[in-house]
């Protein structure tokens, strides 16, 4: 399957975040926010699903995946795009999540820490198992 990245960028949701992580087994997902003055396609599946859902309009897409040099793990890569004043879901992953905010602003709030203000450009690390969720309505 061939995915137009130029594409997905240019027509993405209130916010975006571009992640690496390695996952025992399973798909990492990174979690962020862009603000734009048009509304995105991401934006209109919200809108849709009403605004009692928290988490509505959320895309994740699957960029990449490959086994990584460390027995039992695989490095995945997935795009995350956030509609605005909208949130990913309190959430965990079973391996690290390295990424960043490819634009738009993030409140990543963890349940056992302080929470951290993401902006464009911004890189991010979230430790295996922490328990995050990527919200957009607090700016």
């Amino acid at each position: 399957m061939m995915i137009d990245r130029r594409h997905l960028l240019r027509t993405g949701g209130g916010a975006a975040a571009g992640a690496l992580g390695a996952a025992a087994l399973s798909a990492t997902s990174a979690n962020a926010q862009s603000q734009q003055s048009t509304e995105s396609v991401a934006d209109l599946a919200a809108r849709r699903t009403g605004d009692r859902d928290p988490t509505g309009g959320v895309t994740r897409t699957l960029l990449q995946e490959h086994p990584s040099p460390a027995e039992g793990w695989e490095a995945v890569q997935t795009l995350v795009q956030i509609p605005r004043h909208k949130e990913s879901g309190r959430h965990s992953h079973p391996g690290v999540e390295v990424g960043y905010i490819m634009r738009g602003d993030v409140l990543m709030k963890f349940d056992d820490g302080p929470p951290l203000r993401l902006r464009t450009g911004d890189p991010f690390f979230i430790p295996e198992g922490a328990i995050h969720n990527a919200s957009t309505s607090a700016r």
